[in-house]
């Protein structure tokens, strides 16, 4: 079973939106761009419990918190299909099934099924929220969308059809602080109904905490507030009335203790009398708490089977390899896994084609692009080379394209030195959001900035000089273009920094040690500017990728020292960002 499309209308920041899914998918976005109100929206139509929490939905659920508009009340609605149903799940379905085509995306009709392999059986179910003037409350309900009966109602989705579904959604911010509480809802609450277990230890918890006197010894002084407290009722009231007051843990219900009961872990540590000492659940470290809620996970997709996931973030406080094992486990474990991530390590585990990048206009209209594989990049290309440049690049609002690797190390070295000289004036391309994108090659600049601009990305790009048909094709295909007056990025930089720089960093190399014995004359040989030119040309030719344009371009002490060409597109890449 799994998720194939979620419509949504007037759900929180999404005024409109229509997201298809391709079995695991993680989604990508900006901060605040709706990744979460997607999870929500299919817990309003899935989550067993969520529709009995009060009230169901509020003014904050509706977009723009407009729920009434010129006296009409306006409508949450949010509609999910399901396929790949289970055979039990098809038999108790059986009356609201519906037919999917795979390859069109869409529902046909029953007639048109018959033998074509690519339409499945499917269930639409839908989610209704709006503002109820005449009892002035928030109503939501669940209900089938087919078939539509004559009274124009839809029949109830209910809470066991709901818990057939097998969704559990996993919010970041609380899921591990009640983990292991006993809490409704809670993870440990899950698993002991799915094992059928039934903890019959109220009664005799409250009876204990009702028998169990507090502070009654006479130093602490309380008693004696108490003694004198009895007899001053006493003056007012009958005798037995006040009779021997003392306090105790006596208001607790049920659900306070579901509230209060935790597990205890060991920490480690040991006390001065040689115990060890165990601390709730929820003091753990982060990380220890989040591995210790994919064990329980695992636990419920083993008892549960046929299960969606939704994960907000797994990444937080796990370092990579973990978040890593995180992902496969759950994905092997479930019938569908739904994650929302901003960690390249999380999107590298997905296929191109499961990464969903989510975009909103001003509007409120979210849509959702499959990544695919990028342009010319074959998969095991992708696999070896260029996969974790293409995650941080669809993690990122802007990237900024370069066709080479000396391109690549140069801009960012240069940016972080500018920041250094002069912090009020610059600052680096960490912090202006881009991430960098080595093309591999000029003819790559186009194709790959024109992917991440169709993703809903900034796209800048610095490139060598062009011929006019090649500067054209990569002006259509991204949104900053910025082109070098020399052909040859090595130019650029012998020809930008100043030669003082130039001969300070080559002597430096040969008395280090450090200059390549091949590259002839060494620095201490040359006579003249242009032999320290030729020999550093040589020397940035032989070792791009070594990071020595980077070191160049850092040992510059004065915005002057650098490429008129590379500070002049970096002021403007920062202007432009800071215009938005």
């Amino acid at each position: 079973m799994e998720i194939a499309r979620l419509k949504i209308e007037n759900f929180r920041g999404i005024k409109e939106s229509e997201l298809f899914f391709n079995a695991h998918t993680v989604l990508v976005g900006d901060n605040n761009v709706g990744k979460s109100t997607v999870l929500e929206a299919i817990d309003l139509t899935l989550g067993p419990d969520r529709l009995s929490k009060y009230p169901v939905i509020d003014e904050h659920d509706f977009y723009a918190g407009e729920y009434l508009i010129a006296d009409k009340s306006v409508e949450i609605n949010i509609e999910t299909v399901i396929i790949n149903l289970s055979e039990e799940q098809i038999r108790h379905f059986y009356s609201n099934i519906e037919w999917w085509n795979l390859e069109r995306k869409s529902f046909v009709n029953e007639a048109d099924k018959t033998g074509d392999k690519k339409v499945i059986a499917a269930l639409r179910v839908a989610f209704k929220g709006y503002y109820d003037k005449e009892e002035d409350d928030f109503i939501g309900k669940t209900y089938f969308c087919n078939p539509v009966e004559a009274t124009e109602e839809q029949s109830r989705f209910g809470k066991n059809d709901k818990r057939l579904c097998g969704f559990l959604y996993l919010r970041t911010l609380r899921t591990g602080s009640r983990a292991l509480s006993l809490e409704r809802g809670s993870l440990l609450d899950i698993i002991l109904k799915l094992m059928e277990l039934r903890p019959q230890m109220w009664e005799d918890i409250l009876t204990q905490l009702r028998d169990l006197s507090v502070a009654e010894k006479p130093e602490l002084g309380i008693s004696e507030v108490l003694e004198n407290i009895q007899s001053a009722i006493r003056e007012i009231v009958p005798v037995e009335w006040a009779e021997n007051p003392k306090l105790r843990v006596s208001n607790l219900t049920r659900e306070h203790l579901r509230h209060l009961l935790t597990i205890f872990i060991g920490t480690g540590a040991t006390t001065s009398d040689g115990s060890k000492y165990s601390a709730p659940f929820q003091h753990q470290g982060t990380g220890t708490i989040n591995a210790l809620v994919l064990v329980l996970l695992s636990m419920i997709a083993d008892l549960k089977q046929n299960v969606i996931f939704a994960m907000e973030e797994p990444e937080i406080a796990i370092p990579p390899y973990t978040q890593k094992r995180i992902i496969n486990s759950i994905r092997e474990k479930s019938a569908q896994a739904i994650f929302t991530s901003h960690s390249p390590y999380v999107l590298e585990e997905f296929d191109p084609t499961q990464v969903l990048v989510l975009n909103r206009d001003k509007d409120g209209k979210l849509k959702g692009i499959s990544a695919t594989y990028p342009p010319t990049i074959k998969p095991k290309s992708y696999k070896d080379a260029f996969r974790r440049r293409f995650c941080e690049g669809l993690l990122s609002r802007r990237v900024l394209i370069t066709e080479g690797r000396t391109e690549y190390d140069s801009f960012p070295a240069c940016a972080k030195r500018l920041n250094e000289i002069s912090p009020d004036k610059f600052k680096t391309l960490d912090a202006l959001g881009i991430t960098i994108i080595d093309a591999g090659t000029e003819t790559q600049v186009a194709a790959i900035g024109g992917f991440y601009k169709r993703l809903g990305k900034e796209v800048f790009a610095v490139f060598d000089k062009q011929s006019d048909e090649s500067l054209l094709e990569i002006i259509e295909n991204v949104h900053y273009p910025f082109e070098a007056q020399e052909k040859g990025f090595e130019k650029v930089l012998l020809n930008g920094i100043s030669i003082d720089v130039l001969k300070k960093y080559a002597i430096a190399l040969e008395d280090n040690g450090e200059w390549p014995a091949h590259i002839t004359p060494k620095p201490s040989m040359c006579s003249s500017d242009e032999e320290y030119k030729d020999t550093t040309f040589q020397l940035l030719k032989n070792n791009k990728g070594s990071g020595i344009a980077a070191e160049l371009l850092s040992s510059c002490n004065t915005k002057e020292e650098m490429p008129e060409y590379i500070v002049k597109t970096i002021e403007s890449i920062t202007g432009l960002i800071e215009l938005v």
